[in-house]
């Protein structure tokens, strides 16, 4: 759908909607199952070099699976986004290298996972962050994506901004952590109250100068719920849960809610709307 489509870091996406990471992105068959129902860009579940059998919510393959797989979906075109977990640098730099290889369009650095900040502890200090993202793009030519923690670190959103500006990366990937009881007014795209910070992927927005590009994570469930995160700062969003409860048909209907209320409010491009939230306060 043309309305819904995007920009993101650079890379043209048929849709601003895609799976999130794990989210019936391990297999094969389920991977195919979300290309031949969605036009939008594959989100594969996070790898590391070997393979993981636990935590269960990282349990994968490992590199060589989705490098195989991401090489046969990119030669036909489809826009594939890798995940990359690991328990040291070096393991980081070698699956994001081998993936980008292979041909993805982005590379999604998980650095918001447990497994990752007990083993290497990127936001230990602005130093080791430096450091492992450095080692990263040093070796891929790709875009580089990189999926925060929550807002629970010790750095502010603007801090990180920058420094992902500084060092090429080009998508930082947020919480959708809005408030359950708040209000948006969709034909206006209007919140009651003072302006505030809305959630963590609307700090990023705010604080990134328009140089760093986000994608929200949690709480997509409709069309609306989409277009609220575009409103409040996200380019593209992940879909999970829904996705999980029923199957790969979540996005093709969330996109076409999406559209059909870009539509219904003369909205050309979902580009129209991203970060457009006002207040009234």
């Amino acid at each position: 759908m043309e309305r819904t489509s995007i920009r993101l870091g650079g890379v043209e996406l048929a849709s601003s909607v895609m799976n999130a990471s794990g989210a019936r992105s391990a297999e094969r068959g389920e991977i195919y199952e979300l290309c031949a129902v969605h036009s939008g860009a594959i989100v594969f579940k996070s790898c590391n070099r070997s393979g993981l059998d636990t935590p269960e919510n990282l349990k994968n393959r490992g590199v060589e699976h989705f490098q195989s797989i991401a090489s046969e979906l990119t030669a036909r075109n489809k826009r594939v986004i890798g995940s990359v977990v690991g328990a040291s640098e070096e393991e980081f730099i070698d699956v994001a290298r081998m993936l980008d290889r292979a041909g993805v369009s982005i590379v999604e650095l998980n650095l918001a996972d447990d497994y990752v900040t007990k083993s290497v502890a990127p936001f230990a200090s602005f130093e080791r962050l430096k450091s492992l993202i450095g080692g990263v793009r040093s070796e891929t030519g790709c875009v580089l994506a990189v999926k925060v923690p929550p807002p629970r670190i010790p750095f502010e959103p603007r801090a990180i901004a920058d420094l992902f500006k500084s060092m090429r990366i080009a998508v930082a990937v947020c919480a959708n952590d809005l408030s359950k009881d708040l209000s948006v007014e969709i034909a206006s795209g209007t919140v009651q109250g003072p302006a505030r910070t809305l959630s963590q992927a609307h700090a990023f927005f705010k604080e990134s100068e328009n140089l760093l590009d986000v994608m929200a994570v949690g709480g997509i469930n409709s069309g609306r719920d989409a277009y609220v995160a575009h409103l409040t700062g996200a380019k593209a969003v992940q879909v999970g849960s829904a996705l999980m409860k029923e199957g790969a048909g979540a996005l093709g209907r969330i996109d076409r809610e999406l559209d059909s209320i870009l539509g219904e409010h003369s909205h050309k491009s979902v580009s129209e709307i991203v970060g457009k939230v006002r207040f009234t306060g």
